[in-house]
């Protein structure tokens, strides 16, 4: 997937990757940076040019889907990989192809468990849309990757649970590892470990539950970001759960900035994050410290809600002794995974 932002330069905040194979045509250059006729900008050394090429303009005509295990594959056939974009909003997921035009003449849509309806519009002479109206305002991830010149996506259905999570697919990230410390307690003590020991009791509460559980890591190794996120792809998780514990800013107070914290970066995680926020600070009776929209590298993964849980800050000192605690420890364990079953069975249903 090339990385597509709003400008010249990674300070920019991104847009929807482009898979592999995508044509566009260059407009502009600032520097190592190219601009996309569409208005995004891509680093040069992602790309390859095609010196005389035809502006892409691809033409599209049929669109069918094909239910699946895992979700619904929906092919849209083009002439030209031309660039996407993809929203989401309540109960509806949006795909623009630029650079496309619509010849539709036939949409093909069994009766399916997760789309009531698609729709589309050619909103300009080069901008094509594909509205999504689905039976549920959750949504449970996505993928999407070009065969050929054809657009696949892939829009994951609801777990089947059988029983409390029997059924439901869950990813733990233990932040760090190996020669990345994370942050440090009082004493010492580096996050790496305490991300590790509280995995595995939240993954022991979960399995009690019923559900399938994976760990990024089991052992004290480095892992890089890129192969955590590789990993969440590769096991297509329901939902995928980031640990860490929080490093205090340098302009903070150690003795006064506490509490859990949840990231989100898609909007189908921000549900799960406030859920997960609210049920903790209330359950454990801890500081709340907040609910943000990050940009980070484990809330990025669209094939499941996927968020990084800050539960505590290691600098400060009473709640590093609440953080090392063995007896809290297991609280906190059980009262994620009490949370997120409670999530899970009141978002898993059609209606």
């Amino acid at each position: 997937m090339g990385v597509a932002r709003t400008g010249p330069s990674t300070n920019h905040s991104r847009l929807t990757p482009l898979p592999r194979g995508t044509r566009a045509t260059v407009t502009g250059r600032e520097g190592d940076w190219l601009r996309l006729e569409y208005g995004a900008w891509i680093n040069g050394a992602e790309t390859r040019s095609l010196p005389g090429a035809v502006p892409p303009r691809a033409r599209i005509r049929s669109v069918s889907g094909r239910p699946g295990p895992h979700g619904i594959e929906m092919a849209f056939p083009l002439t030209v990989p031309v660039p996407v974009t993809i929203a989401q909003e309540d109960e509806r997921l949006i795909l623009t192809l630029h650079g496309a035009i619509a010849e539709t003449d036939t949409i093909r849509l069994d009766d399916d468990p997760l789309i009531r309806r698609l729709d589309w519009q050619q909103v300009n002479p080069h901008t094509l849309t594909y509205t999504f109206h689905l039976k549920t305002p959750h949504q449970w991830g996505y993928d999407f990757r070009y065969d050929g010149s054809t657009l696949r996506l892939l829009l994951r259905y609801p777990p089947e649970l059988r029983g409390e999570l029997n059924g439901l697919r869950v990813v733990l990230d233990p932040g760090h590892g190996g020669a990345e410390l994370g942050a440090r307690g009082p004493n010492g003590f580096p996050e790496k470990e305490i991300n590790l020991i509280l995995s595995r009791k939240l993954r022991r509460e979960l399995e009690q539950r019923g559900a399938q559980v994976y760990l990024t890591r089991d052992q004290d190794v480095d892992l890089g970001l890129r192969e955590r996120m590789d990993f969440i792809a590769e096991v297509k998780p329901h939902v995928a759960l980031s640990v860490h514990y929080n490093a205090l800013p340098d302009s903070g107070n150690a003795e006064e900035t506490a509490g859990i914290g949840m990231f989100w970066y898609h909007p189908q995680a921000h549900d799960l994050a406030v859920f997960l926020q609210d049920y903790l600070v209330t359950s454990l009776d801890r500081p709340h410290y907040g609910v943000f929209w990050n940009n980070l590298a484990l809330t990025r993964p669209h094939a499941a809600p996927t968020v990084l849980m800050e539960l505590g800050f290691m600098i400060n000192p009473w709640e590093f002794e609440w953080i090392m605690d063995e007896a809290a420890q297991d609280q906190l364990a059980g009262a994620i995974a009490s949370a997120l079953t409670q999530w899970v069975q009141s978002r898993q249903a059609v209606p």
